[in-house]
């Protein structure tokens, strides 16, 4: 009977996303180069030759398995370091697994870091028009590169300064930092 959940297409749907499933948590855990066909089947409880059928290859499997959505474009509501740090809580918070994944193995698979790579730059490009300055852009990634350091740090690293520390207590201390490199201004002798 077409529509009802044990049709033959709703159960293919149901295997791709239980593999599919299976390998965000496998690759979030281990990233691209320790994760294995086999381990992905085991978790979803199907053959490894399904996976294979359905996928084709690792590499299509690890494609959509860590589609990460766009970060969000700067809105202009706020000025460019207050709308970074306002982020903060989000970067703190529980990241979906296909994220998770995809920073695990950013820096292991080629694929993961252009993607990665793609995603920051067009934050880059938002903050620099923002910030205006004539290096603004070496400004900007020097400020996108500290709040991707600091969600590294928390989400995989688990540094345990970071780890007591709430995303508004972050914000705090980073907001000084962030304001220096946004506005240009130099760093006073102590």
């Amino acid at each position: 009977m077409e529509g009802t959940p044990t049709s033959r297409a709703e159960r293919r749907r149901r295997t791709e996303e239980r593999i599919l499933s299976a390998a965000r948590a496998i690759f979030a855990e281990r990233g691209f180069q320790r994760t294995t066909i086999r381990a992905v089947a085991a978790a979803a409880e199907v053959d490894p030759a399904l996976v294979m059928q359905y996928f084709g290859s690792k590499q299509e499997l690890f494609e959509q398995a860590v589609r990460i959505p766009s970060i969000p474009p700067l809105d202009g509501e706020l000025e460019p370091v207050e709308e970074l740090l306002g982020r903060i809580g989000m970067k703190m918070g529980p990241l979906p697994e296909a994220t998770l994944a995809m920073m695990r193995s950013m820096l292991t698979h080629p694929d993961a870091a252009e993607e990665v790579r793609g995603k920051l730059d067009g934050q880059v490009a938002q903050l620099a028009d923002a910030i205006g300055s004539a290096d603004a852009e070496l400004r900007a990634a020097l400020m996108v590169s500290t709040m991707l350091g600091v969600t590294i740090a928390h989400q995989l690293l688990g540094l345990t300064g970071l780890r007591g520390a709430s995303p508004e207590r972050i914000a705090e201390t980073l907001r000084p930092s962030l304001r220096a490199l946004a506005d240009g201004e130099q760093a006073r002798p102590v």
